[in-house]
């Protein structure tokens, strides 16, 4: 049962998660950033991974505390599904296109986080979402799903499709990393006896 459900409420934020590792990519979204609940979408749909966020936030300042709360409750979650990471592959990476757009992420879940973010936006905003936001929710998630992750966008004109693969890209990654090894026999997936 690789199931977690984790609830975060701060002054700022009142946020839940429900996601299941081996679930169907289907998805349910409620956090009042129309474009975020898309891209959550794409995880949850190319990750392979059933995914529920309902968020209450203070969007009448603007859309940051919402989006990094959201990101480090997903990280949580991910966390308590995976456990202590006996026999999952540890490692994933993914390209994705969209059109003139590519992206390509890399995953290690070695229970340190780290993030390499090189995503160079065409604009500012794509809507009313502001495109530093993304950097943001993905800091948040590596903070405490303890990963390290690797995102870059190649190339890119368009700014949604620039976000959209990197989206894309890390569900089809976190799939692979989060995939059992059968060889593995659940064993710890590192020399060092722990992740």
């Amino acid at each position: 049962m690789r199931q977690a459900e984790i609830t975060r409420n701060t002054l700022e934020t009142q946020i839940t998660v429900r996601l299941d590792l081996d679930g169907n990519g289907r998805g349910q979204f409620a956090t009042g950033v129309p474009f975020l609940d898309h891209m959550l979408d794409q995880i949850a749909r190319h990750g392979l991974i059933d995914l529920e966020v309902e968020a209450k936030g203070d969007l009448h300042i603007d859309a940051h505390h919402t989006v990094e709360d959201i990101g480090i409750t997903l990280g949580q979650a991910l966390a308590k599904a995976w456990g202590d990471k006996k026999g999952l592959t540890r490692y994933g990476h993914a390209y994705v296109p969209l059109d003139e757009a590519l992206s390509r992420v890399v995953i290690d879940l070695s229970g340190r986080p780290g993030l390499e973010f090189n995503v160079d936006f065409t604009r500012a905003s794509i809507g009313q979402f502001d495109v530093d936001l993304v950097r943001e929710f993905f800091q948040g998630l590596v903070n405490h799903a303890g990963m390290t992750l690797h995102i870059d966008n190649l190339r890119g004109v368009n700014a949604h499709h620039q976000a959209e693969t990197v989206f894309k890209a890390f569900g089809r990654a976190l799939r692979m990393a989060a995939t059992p090894d059968s060889r593995m026999a659940g064993a710890m997936p590192s020399t060092k006896g722990t992740l």
